[in-house]
């Protein structure tokens, strides 16, 4: 059975590095919101606010790719119950198991250094000040998921303990 990976948490934790080494070390599809944003507003249609956009492409792209067998690793904010609802509608659909993973970075100086000397690595993408990231939106999970810290573990590390808990998964359905 596959398993969509649905990570959440502020810009700046590590996702993406986490998702990227999970990605490498268990050969799952990696899709990064971040990603189709830009190309959406790179795009000919000039998608300036492509949030749910965004969201919904990979939601489709990832329930393709489940429906294929595959594991998907699903790299997005996540902030609200809207969202996170929407990841479990995704697995279900594909028949496959959802994971839900935390990205923090308790600390926060850290985490303020990661965000100010951050560069984009996405044509088009321009990285959100410490201002924004602190005053973000995000609510507290209501359900079950797996936290990883960025500042306490390396992002193989991260990606080390998301795996095995999907191993774990697999085992259960076995």
């Amino acid at each position: 059975m596959a398993t969509l990976v649905s990570l959440s948490g502020l810009p700046g934790v590590g996702k993406t590095t986490v998702s990227q080494s999970l990605s490498a070390q268990s050969k799952a599809v990696h899709l990064r919101v971040d990603s189709v944003e830009a190309a959406l507003k790179r795009s000919v249609l000039n998608v300036r606010s492509a949030e749910d956009a965004g969201y919904l492409a990979i939601a489709s792209i990832a329930k393709d790719n489940l429906l294929l067998g595959l594991d998907v690793i699903a790299d997005t904010v996540n902030p609200i119950e809207t969202t996170r609802k929407l990841w479990a509608i995704t697995a279900a659909t594909a028949s496959a198991q959802l994971l839900n993973v935390e990205v923090v970075c308790s600390d926060t100086d850290v985490h303020r250094q990661r965000v100010e000397t951050r560069k984009s690595d996405i044509e088009g993408l321009a990285v959100p000040s410490w201002k924004a990231v602190s005053q973000r939106e995000f609510e507290q999970w209501r359900t079950d998921r797996l936290v990883v810290d960025t500042s306490i573990f390396s992002a193989e590390e991260c990606a080390a303990t998301i795996a095995c808990e999907m191993e774990k998964m697999r085992s259960t359905v076995r």
